[in-house]
């Protein structure tokens, strides 16, 4: 779809290079070298996005943001700073004077930066399957499809912002398509609960090491022992030979329960799941749309005493409407009896759960140790048969997957 584009830069060859990118790409393009003309001119025609340099004449790339935001009718305006300033204190100033995204310059690349660009203004998150199984990584010729590597599911944002659920092995191998981009990061990493299949792989977050990036560590306190200090025990020296305090990049932590919570670009939604310690689940809403990660979960049967008709309709509610829904899916309905009490569940009660809370996509997740990629199969084509009659679409969590979800 064309779109009209703002450019400004004082900078004749920046101007030159990224208007020309557009214009292959099908967009109209109007250029300001003077940041004071982008504010009359922007404000008189306003364009469908406007990309800024930091370090302007008259009027820096950060203030003309600021006072462009300060005008209602250009609310839905999308801006993005593109600057050679990669500082991190430069982005964040951009982004709480009301940016959209911050780009790195680059002269030799114009097409990276158009492509960003674009990416953002598409309102498209990415969601990858690192690691889809639960208790312990499984190696061997049956888990190839569906994977050996622990929980993580990365959610990536139009303005980069990365969030990551869980910090199992498969958290190593996020780290090394997030090496290979070689770009600074900004990012969450949510943990649903500290078992050693949730959180055993961050000493091996090799972003964490890299200094200019930023991350926050999101989770519950358990028992009195805050989220800090549950990331430190397992890094204290004796088990892992680095502490935090080798980790380059600026680390943050923030505790929380049950709410909602402003994190990152989104707003994120938390329940206390039944599971043994405090384990939340996620439900995440940005542009429309809402994507939850409820693991590990347990559904109790209707005739067991510990079913809890409150906790199902608040757990309905909480994976209501979701685009996409990540849970819990350990054991068919032949095995689960053997398991109950483990906090796992199993595939009917799961896929009741998700066509009552009017779920569109469902993704089965935590695939045991004993389950080859056959097995799995079975399960998604009972799951597939439970939902025939609904709208409700079944798939399982392979590794390395990739989903596209664009704002409504």
């Amino acid at each position: 779809m064309r779109k009209r584009f703002a450019l400004v830069d004082d900078d004749p060859n920046v101007l030159g290079m990224l208007k020309t990118v557009f214009e292959l790409e099908g967009h109209e393009v109007t250029t300001y070298s003077s940041s004071l003309a982008a504010l009359e001119g922007v404000t008189q025609n306003p364009p469908d996005c406007l990309l800024t340099d930091i370090m302007m004449p008259e009027l820096d790339g950060t203030e003309l943001t600021r006072r462009l935001r300060q005008i209602p009718a250009l609310k839905d305006l999308c801006i993005v700073v593109v600057s050679g300033k990669v500082y991190a204190t430069d982005k964040q100033r951009a982004l709480d004077a009301g940016a959209n995204g911050f780009i790195p310059k680059n002269r030799t690349n114009p097409e990276s930066i158009v492509a960003e660009v674009l990416a953002l203004f598409s309102d498209t998150m990415s969601i990858g399957f690192w690691g889809t199984r639960g208790t312990m990584p499984m190696s061997g010729p049956q888990t190839l499809r569906y994977g050996g590597n622990t929980a993580c599911v990365s959610l990536t944002f139009p303005d980069g912002h990365l969030f990551a659920f869980d910090a199992g092995t498969g958290i190593y191998a996020l780290a090394g398509h997030l090496m290979k981009l070689g770009k600074k990061l900004t990012g969450t990493v949510l943990l649903s609960h500290p078992h050693w299949d949730h959180i055993n792989f961050l000493p091996f977050f090799t972003p964490l090491f890299v200094p200019g990036n930023q991350f926050e560590i999101v989770g519950a306190d358990q028992d009195g022992v805050s989220l800090e200090q549950l990331v430190a025990n397992q890094m204290d020296g004796m088990h892992f030979p680095i502490t935090p305090r080798e980790w380059g990049a600026r680390v943050s932590y923030r505790s929380i329960s049950e709410g909602v919570h402003e994190i990152g670009p989104a707003q994120v939604h938390t329940m206390l799941l039944c599971h043994p310690g405090n384990c939340l689940g996620y439900r995440v809403e940005f542009a429309g749309r809402k994507i939850a990660y409820v693991t590990d979960n347990e559904l109790f049967p209707e005739d067991s005493d510990m079913h809890s008709p409150t906790y199902v309709k608040r757990l309905t509610e909480f994976v209501g409407d979701c685009d996409i829904l990540i849970t819990d899916t350990s054991y068919t309905d032949e095995e689960y009896p053997k398991r109950i009490g483990w906090g796992h569940s199993a595939l009917s009660r799961v896929v009741k759960l998700a066509k009552e809370g009017g779920v569109k996509q469902l993704y089965l997740f935590h695939h045991v140790p004993e389950h080859t990629d056959d097995d799995i199969d079975k399960m998604l084509n009972q799951a597939l048969a439970l939902a025939s009659g609904s709208n409700l679409v079944c798939k399982a969590a392979e590794a390395l997957e990739t989903v596209s979800l664009s704002s409504v």
